[in-house]
């Protein structure tokens, strides 16, 4: 029994080791191309020159993944009026984004990561070899393409509203620079 439970021990020691680090703030974010929930590519480069909210959540069409979804609809107009774009990555599929999107009127784009690497890409993957899930965090890229701030520990009640208030100071940062 003790060799099973140090074996494991290992295994997970290993598997967490290979996660990638979450990306620091004034890097460049990881590039992408994935389908939308409509099976369209979409690319991180195509909202070069915008603010985009990059989010990451566990599974379509559950408690705290909804809430944040229905949050982020909610507010689109003052995060749009800020030139920002929301896009939202988990490692479900078009089909399930499309569904997702669909029921509860999301207004912006749900990029399907079915192989995680992506989520991999900016350590937002939650690996437990049968089963992964992206983490529950939140990228600004600024206009040019780099991390402008990172949410590690998201409320899903609160978040639309936390990411607009901090688009108002990054941007009022940059223009008083």
């Amino acid at each position: 029994m003790r060799k099973f439970a140090a074996g494991l021990l290992t295994l997970l020691i290993l598997v967490a080791a290979a996660r990638a680090e979450v990306p620091a703030i004034g890097s460049a974010a990881p590039g992408f191309s994935l389908p939308d929930q409509d099976g369209a590519p979409r690319r991180l480069a195509e909202w070069r020159g915008r603010w985009v909210v990059l989010y990451f959540y566990p599974r379509d069409d559950t408690p705290g993944c909804t809430t944040e979804a229905c949050n982020f609809r909610d507010d689109i107009s003052l995060i749009t009026a800020l030139g920002a774009q929301v896009v939202g990555i988990s490692v479900d599929d078009s089909v399930s984004h499309k569904a997702f999107a669909e029921k509860y009127r999301l207004p912006f784009p749900l990029l399907a990561d079915a192989t995680a690497a992506v989520a991999r890409q900016y350590g937002a993957l939650s690996d437990w070899l049968v089963l992964k899930m992206a983490k529950r965090y939140t990228f600004i890229v600024d206009p040019a393409g780099r991390i402008a701030k990172v949410y590690l520990s998201v409320d899903p009640a609160r978040h639309a509203q936390e990411i607009v208030a901090d688009l108002k100071t990054l941007q009022g940062g940059a223009a008083g620079r």
